[in-house]
């Protein structure tokens, strides 16, 4: 049977909860209740895994954390127990799908539950907070949001029909769920991640049909930030066979303070997992900000580059270049398994090449001659191959090779 997990807390929003187990069950689908707060279940809720349990998964007590009366520590611990519940239910197929509702505290709770669970398995969560800045709450993973418009404390005509459609939502998403993961059989093809940019996007093309040519289905992933942080949690599940990460922009954003960083573990996870990795330079020579007058006043004098209305683009310099190349090195270095770097002599992108406003071969040479400084005597080869990041030849090299340590890991 279908089953949703409903994650809340109990001792506030006992009626909110009560009224969207009354909805998921009306249309067949079996409820999970979660008690993540730390009082009494109120609406004369009985939940399934008590509040107890939570915070035991957590590895604390119900009664440490209410004699302690610091709200913040209760979230943070009972967040950490219903991640480790739910986690373990969706892993187990019990549950085929999670719902939460909730204000700050309770979407903080909800945020680190939905966090542990893979890309796919259906995730909803009903928010006083889903109206403004969102990141904290959806991360790298597929976490449907939904405004609650008003708060969510009790059953109104507004929140009725709002709670309402989130449950029948949820209940249909996860009977679909349910459904696939019955088809899924070993004709999958092997998944693939690759990275890509605007300035990017003939080589990632190319290389995708490559890959597909060689049996792979291929995840594109857009170098934005959200989308490096979504391939690194791609490739931290373990479910890639292989990464083509053929535009690392955003380490450049991360150095530099641009919009679009992805943070400083991007470019980690699959060296981490031992997934095989070929890696490139693509886009690494630019910083991105948002309309020209948002880009901060140190950089009047910069390199910058209107690429539309909404988008800046500064052109990095070759001391920064170096830096790039140096922290590329490091993480690398550190990779456990199959790793290449790829490197296009003529343009890491398509505004770095001859007659281009970001050419500057000097500054890529920085970046190559640190990255030949700390990876030489490791592991991992850099290949300069004498072509454009565009070429058609530069990016079935990178998809052939690719597809060669696979195989040969395989």
């Amino acid at each position: 049977m279908t089953t949703v997990a409903l994650v809340g807390t109990l001792d506030t929003k006992g009626a909110d909860y009560s009224f969207l187990a009354d909805q998921v069950r009306s249309v067949g689908v079996q409820v999970l209740l979660v008690d993540a707060g730390t009082g009494e279940p109120t609406g004369g809720l009985i939940p399934d895994v008590t509040g107890d349990e939570v915070a035991t998964a957590a590895g604390t007590d119900l009664a440490a954390l209410r004699q302690a009366d610091d709200r913040g520590a209760a979230v943070a611990a009972m967040a950490r127990g219903a991640a480790a519940v739910i986690a373990e239910a969706a892993g187990s197929g019990r549950i085929h799908g999670v719902l939460a509702a909730g204000g700050s505290g309770g979407s903080s709770i909800a945020a680190a539950v939905m966090a542990g669970l893979a890309v796919g398995f259906p995730k909803l969560l009903v928010s006083t907070m889903a109206s403004g800045d969102v990141s904290p709450y959806v991360g790298a993973k597929d976490v449907t949001l939904m405004y609650s418009v008003v708060d969510v404390a009790g059953i109104n005509r507004v929140s009725r029909t709002v709670l309402g459609n989130a449950a029948v939502a949820v209940a249909a998403m996860a009977q679909r769920y349910a459904a696939a993961a019955g088809e899924q059989g070993d004709e999958d093809r092997p998944l693939v991640a690759a990275s890509m940019f605007g300035v990017t996007t003939p080589a990632v093309q190319v290389a995708s049909q490559r890959l597909r040519e060689h049996g792979y289905e291929v995840l594109v992933f857009h170098a934005t930030g959200a989308g490096g942080r979504a391939l690194e949690a791609l490739a931290e599940d373990g479910v890639l066979a292989g990464v083509l990460d053929l535009t690392t922009t955003e380490l450049a954003d991360d150095l530099v303070g641009g919009v679009l960083s992805a943070g400083p573990d991007r470019l980690t996870a699959a060296g981490r997992r031992g997934t095989p990795q070929v890696v490139a330079p693509g886009a690494l020579d630019m910083v991105n900000f948002g309309p020209r007058d948002t880009v901060p006043t140190e950089f009047a004098d910069r390199n910058l580059f209107v690429h539309n209305p909404t988008v800046t683009l500064m052109r990095t310099t070759a001391d920064e270049m170096a830096e790039l190349g140096r922290r590329i090195a490091d993480k690398l270095a550190r990779a456990s398994g199959p790793t290449e770097v790829f490197w296009p002599l003529r343009g890491v992108s398509a505004l770095d090449a001859p007659g281009q406003p970001f050419a500057d071969p000097d500054a890529d040479a920085a970046a190559l001659a640190a990255l030949h400084a700390g990876l030489d005597g490791t592991q991992v080869p850099v290949r300069e191959i004498d072509a454009q990041v565009n070429d058609e030849t530069f990016a079935v090299a990178m998809a052939d090779r690719l597809h060669e340590l696979i195989t040969k890991e395989a």
